[in-house]
């Protein structure tokens, strides 16, 4: 399912679905994807991305938040950032809805 990366853009908006649960595990996560009953872990940066779209959020704005608590290079951390992103998605962890700009509140 490569294609479901693809719909990932810097300025999609991504978050966490509801047919999952998670934990913390010593600043790591765990999820369990509850419809196949799968689980999936993420290392302490995954964490972080993780926590971040508990609530739904603009791929920049994780980019930016991950530039700011690490010392890594901008276009790294989102080609890194859209890969981790793209796995999320493929294995039903996150749900992408492409960015509005923000006079759009109509929803």
């Amino acid at each position: 399912m490569q294609f479901l990366k693809k719909s990932i853009s810097s300025e999609s908006i991504v978050f966490a679905s509801k047919d999952q649960i998670s934990c913390d595990l010593a600043g790591e996560a765990a999820i369990l994807e509850l419809k196949s009953g799968t689980y999936f872990g993420l290392d302490e940066v995954g964490a972080v991305v993780w926590n971040l779209i508990a609530q739904p959020r603009r791929v920049t704005e994780i980019r930016d938040a991950l530039l700011d608590r690490y010392d890594v290079e901008a276009d790294r951390c989102g080609r890194e950032l859209i890969d981790l992103l793209g796995a999320l998605h493929e294995r039903g962890l996150i749900q992408i809805a492409e960015g509005r700009s923000d006079d759009e509140t109509d929803r």
